[in-house]
């Protein structure tokens, strides 16, 4: 069945909708994340290696819990694309977006005729035949969320050309990619690219689209807030936990003072 979101209920006036990078590709993890109050996950299949059972118990997870699954992709294949929908998935990630015509080709991909060119089918998404497949339809072209994922200075030079498109559901921000693709290096909190990501802020503002910001430090959270941005990306999983590893160790690893007098 298909759920309202953040971006097409407007009776849902919940602030802010917290989201997280699924990279650890177990639908352990996802049941972790989703109980722990995460309104979404962007399950990777960029740059994670996932099988098509994994990715549809992770999908499966999410929906358990209400929880929004997107899924992010590096290309378009719409016959993955249709089943990653048809597993439940509530929208695509597109990452390194660029042209207006990768937008377009991605809704064709995504929508039902008339609006696109996706093929029907049944089992967990009407309810195993609870919900009409006219009204599945109807649901799904409305509410599937398309969502591109700036990289590069193409995608930026682009992204008035994509949000015209009428298509964009929210952008996201990859300032990582970003700084390599402006020549800057592993660097995302380099003044530049958060110049980039402010004029990205702006386009979509401009548009009336909403922007999700990955926030990299406590200042850069108080920046997006102060401009109204309600939509977060709060990260990636594998480097939460990898940080919580590592700082479980520091109690066990540094030797207790020795007694005075001793």
């Amino acid at each position: 069945m298909i759920q309202p979101t953040l971006l097409t209920n407007p009776a849902r006036s919940k602030s802010p909708w917290l989201g997280l990078l699924n990279s650890l590709p177990s639908p352990l993890i996802v049941d972790m994340i989703a109980q722990c109050n995460y309104d979404f996950i962007i399950i990777d299949t960029e740059h994670v290696l996932l099988d098509e059972n994994t990715l549809r118990e992770c999908i499966q997870t999410c929906r358990h819990h209400h929880c929004i699954a997107l899924v992010r992709v590096a290309e378009i294949r719409p016959n993955l694309i249709g089943k990653v929908l048809d597993a439940g998935a509530m929208g695509i990630v597109l990452s390194r977006a660029e042209t207006a015509d990768q937008i377009h080709t991605l809704a064709q991909a995504m929508k039902f005729p008339p609006l696109g060119t996706r093929g029907i089918t049944g089992g967990t998404v009407t309810g195993y035949g609870q919900l009409p497949l006219n009204d599945y339809i109807a649901q799904a072209n409305e509410h599937t969320l398309l969502v591109p994922m700036i990289e590069s200075q193409s995608g930026l030079n682009a992204l008035p050309h994509m949000l015209a498109t009428g298509h964009v559901s929210f952008v996201m921000e990859g300032a990582l990619d970003l700084a390599l693709n402006m020549g800057l290096g592993p660097s995302p909190l380099h003044p530049a690219v958060f110049d980039a990501l402010n004029n990205m802020h702006q386009v979509c503002l401009q548009a009336g689209i909403p922007f999700c910001p990955n926030p990299r430090t406590p200042s850069q959270l108080r920046h997006w807030q102060e401009l109204g941005c309600n939509l977060f990306l709060c990260g990636e999983d594998r480097s939460h936990f990898s940080k919580t590893l590592r700082s479980n160790l520091q109690p066990f690893s540094t030797p207790l003072p020795s007694p005075q007098g001793a």
